[in-house]
């Protein structure tokens, strides 16, 4: 007998395709997963530009910075618990909001959206955690938004740049905002990222 987890619909069975008798019909278990994968792909296009426009609002408004969002960006140098180190108010219009606008307009159930919240929380933790490394899964998916470029915002000079996260960097290139970066050997070992000239 084969079970699954169903990410979509079917609370009151509990995920098991209880009409097979526990076994997935090919036909079933690929829909069910071209649904969901549409799903997240919606609510990752919601989350991405919530949360590019209410970033750049929070910086845009120097009391919206200096009272709410300034918080994260006390933390300096780049370590992945700073994705969440933030104001509770700044949490709300960010995260939260951002989170409901694209669990209502994905049509997400409860264990898809449980999942695609994850996935969000790890891929904006691994943005600020400093490491770049050729073998990150995450960074080969999403090869232009990624901790190098996150990284790019937040240094001294950046803070009106790379607004986008955590999945695409659509906006920034529309709106202007986007900085180019490079990674170099930092003198004394380790890497270093750099606003390449045209964007600094």
């Amino acid at each position: 007998m084969f079970l699954y987890i169903q990410l979509t619909g079917g609370e009151q069975d509990g995920g098991i395709d209880v009409k097979s008798g526990g076994r997935v019909q090919p036909s079933t278990a690929a829909a069910s997963f071209l649904d969901t994968a549409a799903r997240f792909a919606v609510a990752m296009v919601v989350l991405d530009a919530w949360q590019y426009f209410m970033h750049r609002v929070m910086h845009s408004s120097r009391y919206m910075y200096r009272r709410f969002h300034s918080w994260h960006h006390r933390v300096v140098a780049p370590y992945a618990f700073a994705a969440q180190y933030n104001h509770p108010v700044d949490g709300v219009l960010t995260e939260t909001l951002s989170g409901a606008a694209a669990f209502l307009a994905s049509g997400m159930g409860p264990r898809a959206a449980a999942a695609f919240f994850m996935f969000a929380t790890v891929k904006g933790i691994d943005d600020h955690c400093g490491v770049l490394v050729p073998w990150n899964p995450l960074h080969a998916v999403f090869r232009d938004n990624n901790t190098a470029y996150h990284d790019v915002h937040h240094q001294l000079g950046g803070g009106r740049r790379n607004f986008s996260q955590p999945f695409f960097v659509i906006w920034d290139r529309l709106l202007g905002t986007y900085a180019g970066y490079t990674v170099e050997e930092r003198h004394g070992g380790g890497l270093q990222v750099k606003i390449t000239k045209d964007h600094a």
